[in-house]
């Protein structure tokens, strides 16, 4: 790999998702889900999340969290109930099932990080972890920007 290649942090980004990904999407299949399915079962909250809320922190497109939210409900992980204040809310609850679920699924994640936390002093990891604080906050900066943008031309 050229010295250019590894300098454009695009680059070290997506070539490493990529293999985390690949690997907790094997890791999810041997649990018997999807590497999807795995994150919401880890985002919904005991009191309910509202459904308008799992797309944005998931980073899915609304007709991908339709669709797994959809299989996740055929599967019995979880249910919806409208909001009892604002019926046009709905909130996603975790059903037993999805419980035990993510139970299995907080392992696969604890078991790689305490692998990573091995490998890696808390120094290193947390200068990592201000890297890519700065780097988020400046991408939705420039994301913001660009929407900006975009309603200028329209």
């Amino acid at each position: 790999m050229s010295t250019e290649k590894k300098l454009l942090i695009d680059f070290v980004l997506r070539q490493t998702w990529h293999k985390v990904s690949r690997m907790y999407n094997q890791k999810a299949a041997g649990i018997d889900i999807t590497i999807s399915i795995g994150f919401i079962l880890m985002i919904i909250d005991k009191e309910g999340t509202p459904s308008t809320q799992l797309g944005p922190r998931m980073g899915m497109e609304p007709t991908s969290l339709s669709r797994t939210l959809k299989t996740m409900e055929e599967m019995g992980f979880l249910r919806r109930e409208f909001d009892e204040i604002d019926r046009r809310k709905v909130l996603i609850f975790l059903t037993e099932a999805g419980l035990e679920k993510r139970k299995e699924t907080k392992k696969v994640i604890l078991d790689f990080n305490d692998q990573l936390f091995a490998k890696i002093s808390p120094t290193k990891f947390k200068v990592f972890i201000d890297v890519m604080t700065r780097i988020d906050a400046i991408t939705e900066n420039e994301l913001k920007l660009l929407s900006e943008k975009e309603k200028i031309k329209k």
